[in-house]
């Protein structure tokens, strides 16, 4: 299976737990890894048989910015479920950063990893 990826897509969003969270928001930053044959649409030079990662891009970047929700791994299967309606992808890995996450130590990052298929 080949991939397709994206990375460091950003967003403003209102997801977390707390009333701040929710109130402010932060900026979330996302990593799709799409798996599809592009074999057909590198035969043909055919962007309709592929997936149209600007699309993607806008898409998951959409999720981020839509319904709060309380977890990021809630956000992180949205995100996938919306990558897997393209047509060919057969397989995704997202990956959610919470870079500000409420945390009261110093930290890097916080992050959410899932992989989901059609299957």
């Amino acid at each position: 299976m080949d991939r397709v990826a994206l990375r460091g897509l950003r967003a403003h969003g209102h997801h977390g737990v707390f009333p701040e969270e929710r109130e402010k928001g932060q900026t979330f930053v996302v990593d799709v890894v799409l798996g599809l044959d592009t074999r057909p649409a590198a035969a043909t030079d055919d962007l309709t048989r592929t997936a149209h990662y600007g699309v993607v891009a806008e898409e998951v970047v959409a999720a981020v910015q839509g319904e709060p929700v309380d977890l990021v791994e809630t956000l992180a299967e949205r995100i996938a479920r919306t990558c897997l309606r393209h047509q060919g992808v057969e397989e995704v890995e997202v990956c959610v950063h919470k870079p500000h996450a409420p945390i009261t130590v110093p930290f890097d990052d916080v992050t959410v990893t899932i992989t989901r298929s059609r299957h």
